[in-house]
């Protein structure tokens, strides 16, 4: 019996030991994935802020700018290019809405953003537009991936719509979590007007053509990325736009569009880290908690069962025990009776 319970448990040893490195590198890898149905707003700030007025194109000091950011999974765009791409995919339809102090539109920059839903890498197809324009991505945009390392990433830049590093600057903790830092700044980089900008009966993509009025911008990005979900947790951006030369400006060489240190707002911060949270414990249960636990138990199972099979040895060695012989018995012819 013990030979057999020892069979039994040596075989769950086994089996545990070869799920651990199957559950980490091998099911972790095609299970972990970005939901294609996902949806996500932000809310970003600039306290103050420099703003342009379109109606006498002059810059002043405002209280606040706000960015509204707005996600959204496209489902069915998703299943389109599955089926082309033959992997798992994930659309993202964006939405940067500027507003200014008054809640009047600055501008609105849309984009579809086409990726790997396991690798976060950028998948072409289709339909990949910043601001209705068509783009080919390089690197990473949003999100990192699963297992951040500590590394630099390319990173997509909307305005630009280049890719350029963005580097790794240390390990920091903010509100308890333990994250990656990373910074990119884009020098002064001429770009196109967005398409919908606070000007009545001026068609901004022929701004540049009919005024000679060119838009610039610049950017410091500061991104504090928890490593295990890949998730940003907080996000800055120390961002300055001019127009420069031409005749809308009146014969001045440039003119501050907008300036300001752009960060998340508050109640958005404490929802973020919350749901990062709840997502880095899912992630750590199949790449960490379940892998090291079935290590662990699969070599309790094989000591127990190395155990049980060295005491049914030894007492095959000893034999069987001896039954304890009985004193006092009398011989079988018995004793003469006296006469």
């Amino acid at each position: 019996m013990r030979r057999r319970a020892g069979l039994v448990l040596l075989s769950f040893a086994v089996f545990f030991a070869a799920m651990a490195p199957t559950l980490r590198w091998y099911a972790f890898p095609r299970l972990a994935k970005i939901p294609a149905g996902q949806y996500q707003e932000m809310v970003l700030e600039a306290k103050p802020a420099t703003l342009l007025k379109y109606d006498t194109m002059k810059a002043e000091q405002v209280d606040k700018v706000t960015i509204v950011q707005t996600l959204k999974g496209n489902v069915e765009e998703s299943r389109r290019i599955e089926r082309d791409a033959g992997r798992d995919v994930v659309v993202w339809d964006t939405l940067s809405h500027v507003v200014g102090p008054d809640g009047a539109m600055v501008s609105q920059i849309p984009e579809r953003y086409i990726f790997d839903a396991h690798t976060q890498q950028p998948v072409h197809a289709t339909g990949e537009t910043v601001d209705g324009d068509p783009v080919r991505r390089e690197g990473i945009e949003f999100k990192w991936p699963f297992l951040t390392e500590k590394r630099d990433y390319e990173y997509f830049d909307a305005q630009t719509r280049t890719s350029a590093p963005i580097h790794y600057k240390g390990t920091r903790t903010f509100r308890g979590l333990e994250v990656y830092y990373f910074e990119q700044t884009i020098p002064w980089t001429k770009v196109p007007y967005p398409k919908k900008m606070p000007l009545p009966g001026i068609d901004a993509t022929r701004l540049e053509q009919q005024t000679g009025t060119t838009r610039w911008y610049t950017t410091k990005r500061m991104f504090w990325v928890e490593p295990v979900t890949g998730a940003p947790v907080n996000g800055e951006e120390i961002h300055r736009e001019e127009l420069r030369g031409g005749t809308l400006l009146g014969g001045r060489d440039k003119v501050t569009a907008f300036a300001g240190h752009v960060r998340m707002r508050e109640d958005y911060l404490d929802h973020t880290v919350d749901l990062v949270r709840s997502q880095r414990r899912l992630v750590l249960l199949m790449t960490s908690y379940l892998p090291w636990g079935f290590l662990s138990l699969g070599t309790g199972l094989a000591a127990l069962s190395l155990w049980l099979e060295a005491r049914a040895r030894r007492g095959a060695v000893e034999g069987p025990p001896r039954r304890p012989a009985v004193s006092g018995a009398r011989s079988s012819a018995g004793s003469a009776p006296p006469p």
